[in-house]
C-alpha cells in the first residue's frame, strides 16, 4: 500500500496538531510537512514531495488563494490536489477557490475522519481516471457563460451550477440522475449536501429569470423565446448551458 504524502497549512497551530495526529494514525497516510502561513507554505511544498495539500483560505502572509495562484503557475506543484478549509459565509472565497484549482472543500469546524475520509476519495479517482484538461476548459467557459447570464458569481449555487455543467458536459447520463447521481457528486466535492446543492442551484436559477431580459438570456443559451415561456428546472437550465458549450466545440 502507498502511503498517501499529505502537507497541511493552517495558522491554528491546535488544529494542524490534532489533524496531524489523526491522519498519521491512518495506516495508508502521513503527514509529511506543515506551515502556519503562506508564505511558508510555498517554501514547505518547493521542499517536500507532496500528494495532497490541506490548506485553509484566510492565512497571514499569503491568503490560501495566493497560495493557489502561485501552485498554478509552477510546473513542479500544479497537480498537487487542494482540499480547502472554509468557514461558513466565504461563498464569495469559495468560488474564487475553485475557479483556481482547488478539488475540494471541507467547512470549519470539521471532523478528522471527514477529512481522512475524503483524502482517500482523491486518490482513489485520481487512480481510476486522470483528470482531463478539457473539464478545466468547459469549467472556465461555463463560469464565463453564467456570468454573461447573470448568474451572481458570489452565491454557492454559481459554484454548484459550474461544476453540474462540466460533470453533465464529460458524462451526459448524469443528467438523466439528477436526483441520485448528479447533485450527491457536486455535494461530495463541496462538503454539502445533495438538498443544499439543489436549493443552491434553484436559488441561483431563480435570480436570473428575475433579474435577466428573457430576450437576452435566450440570445446568450441560443434557444427561442418560445422555449422560455416558464422558468426551468433545475436540470433543464444545465441542459441549456451545457448544450451550449457542447456547440461551441463542434
Amino acid at each position: 500500500m502507498n502511503t498517501i504524502k499529505i502537507a497541511i497549512a493552517d495558522d491554528n497551530r491546535q488544529l494542524v496538531g490534532l489533524v496531524k495526529e489523526y491522519l498519521d494514525s491512518q495506516a495508508n497516510m502521513e503527514v509529511t510537512a506543515f506551515a502556519y502561513n503562506g508564505k511558508s507554505c510555498m517554501k514547505m511544498l518547493q521542499e517536500n514531495e507532496i500528494d495532497i495539500l490541506v490548506l485553509d483560505i484566510i492565512m497571514p502572509y499569503l491568503d490560501g488563494i495566493a497560495v493557489l495562484d502561485a501552485m498554478k503557475e509552477d510546473e513542479k506543484l500544479k497537480d498537487i490536489e487542494v482540499i480547502m478549509l472554509s468557514a461558513f459565509g466565504q461563498d464569495t472565497i469559495m468560488s474564487q477557490a475553485a475557479k483556481n484549482g482547488a478539488s475540494y472543500f471541507i467547512m470549519k469546524p470539521f471532523e478528522a475522519e471527514r477529512l481522512a475520509i475524503q483524502i482517500n476519495h482523491i486518490i482513489d479517482n485520481r487512480n481510476k481516471k486522470p483528470v482531463e484538461p478539457a473539464n478545466a476548459f468547459s469549467k472556465e467557459r461555463a463560469s464565463e457563460l453564467l456570468k454573461e447570464i447573470g448568474v451572481p458569481p458570489h452565491i454557492r449555487g454559481f459554484v454548484y451550477l459550474k461544476e453540474a455543467i462540466a460533470l453533465v458536459l464529460d458524462k451526459p447520463e448524469m443528467l438523466n440522475k439528477v436526483t441520485k447521481s448528479l447533485y450527491p457528486a457536486i455535494a461530495d466535492i463541496f462538503d454539502a449536501t445533495p438538498t443544499r446543492v439543489e436549493r443552491s442551484i434553484r436559488h441561483a436559477i431563480e435570480l436570473v429569470w428575475n433579474r435577466t431580459d428573457i430576450s437576452t438570456f435566450a440570445r446568450l443559451i441560443g434557444y427561442s423565446e418560445q422555449h422560455l415561456k416558464s422558468k426551468p428546472t433545475n436540470s433543464e437550465f444545465i441542459a441549456m448551458v451545457a448544450d451550449r458549450l457542447r456547440s461551441e466545440k463542434e
